[in-house]
């Protein structure tokens, strides 16, 4: 509970305008701990860079609720760019996308927009041999998320397309197995939004539970999973349960944020394990910042210091 209304006050709090403008003025020079730059050439140079340590790079053009079709067209141009320029670099492109940035819940000639330019993406990526996957957003847009999902990997393929579940939302566990006739390729996470209890339980340790629970029951189904978070008593619990049911390592990897344990993530692609960073970059990074603020107390005193410094 307690974790919950920290994560409720920061959120309420970074969403006020005369906040945001602050740290937009003196937090961009922080902000770089969790985002590799403002354009594509910082993002692909941070893939490059964990390369190096045997890590690999999952990268998200930051950008969420476009108002209009022209700017999730051209929201939507920007990241076949991003996918052009890893193909280029010759890195096989792997980025999340948030429906909502590329026009979700704007209808355009009878379709959706969102959908409508997710083909694009994920045909893109496709060409190159690669990835997308659709990011999870707020709870109201589980169901259209879903659904999408559904008829993206129909038309492409589950080998170049997934998407994203959170284990605080009550409704995440009969929407894991209504996928599992996909063989779904699924990004497992706690969850980041500022949701009511009605919807996601507000206690971490019910959180946690539900969060084994998805990752092993996607792992007896025989489907791919990434184990995104930061917790080593969850990482522990999934290396011993793959270990135990003989599950491959090549059957599921470890994603984490870029900026965020570092170390661990050496640790465990030194040992064996496929590790992708979450590389999210872009100018629209304030929204992003504030839900990483929002996740853990030392955040908060990291921006803190950095501002009381400049």
């Amino acid at each position: 509970m307690i974790d919950q209304l920290y994560r409720k006050a920061i959120l309420t709090v970074s969403g006020q305008k005369f906040v945001e403008d602050i740290v937009r003025k003196q937090g961009w020079g922080l902000a770089q701990r969790f985002v590799a730059g403002e354009e594509v050439d910082g993002a692909i140079a941070a893939v490059r860079e964990l390369q190096q340590d045997g890590i690999l790079g999952n990268l998200d053009l930051l950008g969420e609720f476009v108002a209009s079709p022209e700017k999730a067209n051209e929201f939507a141009e920007k990241v076949l760019h991003l996918l052009d320029a890893a193909h280029t670099a010759g890195i096989p492109p792997y980025a999340s996308v948030k429906l909502s940035a590329v026009g979700q819940g704007q209808t355009v000639d009878g379709q959706d927009l969102g959908l409508t330019n997710a083909r694009r993406i994920v045909g893109r990526a496709r060409e190159h041999g690669g990835f997308i996957c659709l990011d999870m957003e707020d709870h109201p847009r589980v169901d259209q998320t879903l659904e999408q999902f559904r008829i993206l990997v129909g038309e492409f393929g589950a080998q170049h397309v997934g998407t994203v579940l959170q284990s605080y939302l009550y409704r995440t566990e009969a929407d894991r197995s209504s996928l599992d006739d996909l063989r779904p390729n699924l990004r497992i996470v706690k969850g980041a939004y500022l949701e009511p209890d009605s919807v996601a339980m507000p206690d971490k340790a019910d959180v946690d539970a539900s969060y084994r629970k998805l990752v092993y029951a996607h792992m007896a189904a025989g489907n791919y999973v990434n184990v995104a978070t930061h917790d080593e008593s969850i990482i522990e619990d999934v290396k011993h349960y793959a270990l135990a049911h003989g599950i491959s390592k090549e059957a599921y990897e470890f994603q984490m944020l870029y900026g965020v344990r570092r170390d661990l993530q050496k640790e465990l692609a030194a040992a064996g394990y496929r590790v992708r960073a979450y590389i999210p970059y872009g100018r629209d990074w304030y929204p992003y910042f504030s839900r990483r603020i929002a996740e853990r107390p030392a955040n908060v005193m990291f921006v803190l210091r950095g501002m009381l410094k400049g």
